[in-house]
């Protein structure tokens, strides 16, 4: 069984997004311990990369931040695993391929399941190109979640039936951002993906508040939500975390 399809189970799943090391590796550590004591299903932490093309301005400035702030790797990795002593739901690895690669796919993989990561999630690498990065990640014990959007279409019986841990439903064109509304497609999209493969299909940019996390979980197994978190961090900086717990309280509360 899948850990992270488990996290679904009876269930609509919330699954906060954070840029790992934004503010710094401190605070990012304690913001994982306060999202699991709000209710989170799933954590998805992302990895600051200097060229972070699916990522509107609010991500992009904290990938800033964490690597103006000493952020590597394998600091990420130690922090990991102390807070692996005490928090048991899944966590994620948001990426680009290049980190990976700079790192060395099959260390990175082996490393990542050492301190306790149960996915990856690397949205530069289309479905077609990610037979070898799947491989390695599956020997190493790594679901590789694999994502549809709005021009999938065709693709989207392929990508379904060999997807991984959950479905990520890209809900718009473009980058990653708070947006004021969805369009019928996205319900559309999951429905198509549904008729061939029963695995969750949580849906991610630009969910930004409760109700619109409650509106997505009407048609979606779960919500992703990243930009409206981050923004909370570029605000008050190491002072954040009792902020993101609040907002974090609030989507629980809507969706479950």
């Amino acid at each position: 069984m899948s850990k992270i399809s488990d996290a679904f189970i009876g269930k609509k799943a919330f699954i906060p997004f954070i840029t790992g090391g934004d503010p710094d590796i401190p605070t990012t550590e304690k913001l994982i311990h306060t999202l699991a004591e709000a209710g989170a299903d799933i954590i998805e932490i992302g990895i600051p990369f200097s060229d972070p093309v699916a990522e509107g301005p609010v991500i992009e400035a904290a990938d800033e931040r964490a690597l103006k702030n000493g952020f590597s790797v394998d600091k990420l990795f130690t922090m990991i695993k102390r807070v692996r002593e005490t928090v048991k739901l899944p966590l994620l690895f948001m990426t680009y391929y290049n980190p990976v690669f700079g790192y060395g796919a099959e260390k990175f993989c082996k490393n990542a399941f050492d301190a306790g990561i149960n996915g990856l999630i690397v949205p530069d690498l289309p479905y077609e190109e990610s037979g070898e990065l799947r491989l390695i990640a599956n020997e190493n014990g790594l679901e590789l979640i694999s994502l549809i959007a709005p021009t999938s279409k065709k693709r989207i019986e392929k990508i379904a039936k060999n997807a991984e841990g959950f479905l990520y439903c890209v809900s718009s064109l473009g980058v990653t951002g708070i947006r004021s509304d969805f369009g019928n497609y996205v319900r559309e999209m999951i429905e198509t993906a549904k008729i061939y493969s029963d695995i969750p299909c949580a849906v991610g940019f630009g969910i930004s508040n409760p109700e619109q996390a409650k509106s997505a979980c009407e048609f979606a197994d779960g919500v992703i939500i990243g930009s409206a978190i981050v923004k909370i961090c570029a605000e008050y900086g190491t002072q954040c975390v009792p902020y993101v717990k609040d907002f974090a309280a609030s989507i629980v509360k809507a969706i479950k």
